[in-house]
């Protein structure tokens, strides 16, 4: 070997072993900030799930976000898709941009836990008084990405790269009449100023053990679509049933059709599918058939062609069921639909290293197509993606019994939060890093 071959290799080799150094530096520092923030994590979690907010009413949340991105400096712009917050980090060296996820809002579920910090919040909804809970660990997400941005910022002049912290309203849906969520964030330019080159979310999931990460290139969670349909019959006296049209027993045979759809139209042998009606509202008194009754529901799809013949069949059996017995019955999509969540095949690839060093190459596992629905979806339409689940129900319980997401009973072990930080950090950190051209973090298995 020449001496200038072999200068140029120690040389490089000098380049590598400072890089690889860099990067374990700062995986390190970003570890021990995420044990050092953990107890004001978990107070941040308890205080935003003891007063949760309901889409796009996330004032609250939103508020004591927007204050704590400021105190530490970032650019912040409040008031995006109503009550949406992003934040902007420039770290101190160049890199990628890269934007990470959380979504704020809570459902209209009364809480049944018996922590000390159960919601009993309460407030209006669909012109009903109901309970307010984070029953789906929204409270998590956020509270996780404001330790983050924490983390990150005190590590901010070694930083490669940009990083945007996404604050979503709406995640569950906006309101009737309102526009909001992801769609909206992304109509009012949140990727357009800064452009990341990725987006990053997680979601804690109850029907998964502690510490548990789950993962799944292509398409991970379905596309979803809100349904209305208002039956039409004629009111009479509940004694003299024959002197009306009953909207009440032609909604019956409506939903016990509707089981059908799946069951005997639908190839499910292709991809999973899902009718379910979520809500049935008639009549006022016991002995009045009402005019008219109102069903709201869900359908959940993987393919476009499956969604637009499940669609086709649902309309023509509603219809045909109401003429049938002398009524009428209109179906309807509503606004809001999510498509489906895929994330990125070789970004999916790309960070599952860093998912295996963050929690265990053990506890990182690929899993099935998931019929739930986030509109983290349209993230991931219009940039690469990637969104992961992590397991937040004790591991002493039965994955198959234990309260699912939305539940009353929702619970989460809150031991899953620092695995939540270092696996949603990690995998930043490092795509940062590879992507200003230096080695992949090395942080210490937890």
């Amino acid at each position: 070997m020449s001496p200038l071959i072999r200068l140029n290799t120690v040389f490089v080799a000098a380049l590598l072993s400072g890089a690889t150094a860099f990067a374990q530096d700062l995986g390190t520092r970003l570890d021990s900030a995420i044990t050092t923030l953990e107890p004001r994590v978990i107070e941040w979690r308890r205080d935003l799930h003891q007063n949760p907010e309901l889409s796009n009413r996330e004032f609250r949340t939103s508020k004591i976000v927007a204050e704590h991105l400021k105190r530490l400096g970032l650019d912040v712009q409040t008031g995006i898709a109503k009550t949406g917050v992003i934040g902007v980090l420039k770290g101190g060296k160049p890199g990628p941009t890269i934007a990470l996820r959380a979504d704020m809002d809570g459902l209209p579920v009364v809480e049944q836990t018996d922590v000390p910090f159960r919601s009993r919040a309460t407030t209006t909804y669909r012109n009903e008084t109901v309970g307010v809970m984070h029953a789906c660990g929204h409270d998590v997400h956020t509270s996780v990405l404001m330790g983050l941005a924490e983390a990150f910022v005190g590590m901010k002049a070694d930083l490669p790269g940009t990083v945007i912290f996404l604050f979503q309203p709406a995640e569950e849906g906006a309101p009737e009449g309102e526009k909001g969520g992801a769609s909206l964030m992304i109509e009012e330019g949140a990727l357009q100023r800064h452009r990341p080159e990725a987006v990053f979310g997680l979601h804690v999931f109850a029907n998964m053990p502690t510490g548990m990460i789950g993962y799944r290139g292509g398409p991970l969670m379905a596309g979803s679509d809100t349904y209305r349909i208002l039956v039409k019959g004629k009111q009479t006296h509940g004694a003299r049933p024959w002197s009306g049209i009953d909207p009440v027993v032609i909604s019956s045979q409506i939903v016990s059709a509707l089981q059908t759809v799946v069951s005997r139209q639908t190839d499910i042998t292709l991809n999973p599918a899902v009718v379910t009606v979520g809500a049935i509202k008639g009549g006022i008194r016991f002995n009045i058939v009402p005019d008219q009754v109102e069903m709201l529901g869900t359908i959940r799809t993987f393919d476009p062609q499956q969604r637009a013949a499940i669609i086709k069949n649902i309309d023509r059996m509603v219809t045909h069921i109401a003429e049938a017995s002398g009524a009428t019955a209109t179906f309807e999509i509503q606004s809001g639909s999510n498509p489906v969540v895929r994330n990125d095949p070789s970004l999916t690839e790309r960070v599952l290293p860093s998912l295996k060093r963050a929690a265990g190459a053990s506890n990182v596992r690929a899993v099935p197509l998931v019929t739930g629905a986030e509109d983290f979806a349209f993230f991931a339409e219009q940039v690469p993606s990637f969104f992961f689940f992590v397991g937040v129900t004790p591991r002493d319980q039965n994955m198959l019994t234990a309260a699912s997401n939305h539940s009353p009973l929702f619970y989460v072990d809150e031991t899953a939060i620092p695995i939540a930080s270092r696996a949603f950090g990690q995998l930043a950190l490092d795509y940062l890093i590879a992507g200003a051209g230096g080695a992949s973090a090395i942080t210490p298995s937890k």
